[in-house]
């Protein structure tokens, strides 16, 4: 799993005037929690963060705030604007390498699907993926061939499997599918009457 780079600064219990401050500033304030580390407050770059939030791959965050402290630490929840899309509040989990970490994982389709090629529309309907595991065994990505998916058929988390991880989203949760159009259909008709 790729690792991200991030600065902070340490920030005490405020009320809403010095949250919106720091917004002004271009901070955004943050909270870390989890895996016995008492809550830390701090603010990060809104710019640099920017790097970690606006890309479809997932990160572990080394995480190292202006008192000396380090964390390793993962996005847990994130907040943001309704209507200019910038990040309001951030909530990073802390992790350790010997315990289980749960995070999305961006999915990579590899393959060109039979169905496709008979026709079918490709419908790729997750993103990513939730899995468990620890932090070295976690890829950057979830390969899933889709060579032998056929017109109408599915590929569910519940039929994948990776060595190291296992896939804790909803098993029904659908990745990728092929759906019948019209001109798959009438090649069908066609191929059936000859």
């Amino acid at each position: 799993m790729q690792h991200f780079s991030l600065k902070g600064q340490v920030r005490q219990v405020s009320n809403k005037a010095a949250i919106k401050a720091f917004r002004r500033q271009g901070l955004v304030p943050c909270n870390l929690y989890g895996n016995g580390v008492n809550n830390v407050l701090f603010t990060v770059d809104a710019k640099e963060l920017k790097g970690l939030t606006n890309t479809p791959a997932s990160f572990i965050v080394d995480l190292a705030l202006d008192n000396g402290q380090a964390f390793t630490a993962v996005l847990h929840e994130l907040q943001f604007h309704p209507i200019s899309d910038d990040c309001l509040h951030v909530d990073f989990l802390a992790v350790t390498a010997d315990k289980p970490v749960a995070i999305d994982v961006p999915v990579a389709i590899t393959g060109h699907s039979i169905g496709v090629r008979q026709g079918g529309k490709f419908i790729q309907r997750s993103r990513t993926l939730r899995v468990s595991g620890l932090m070295d065994a976690i890829p950057d990505e979830l390969p899933i061939d889709i060579t032998n998916l056929g017109l109408d058929k599915a590929i569910r988390a519940a039929d994948l499997q990776f060595d190291g991880i296992n896939i804790v989203s909803n098993k029904g949760t659908v990745v990728c599918m092929v759906k019948s159009t019209r001109n798959s259909a009438a090649a069908a008709a066609a191929e059936a009457t000859e």
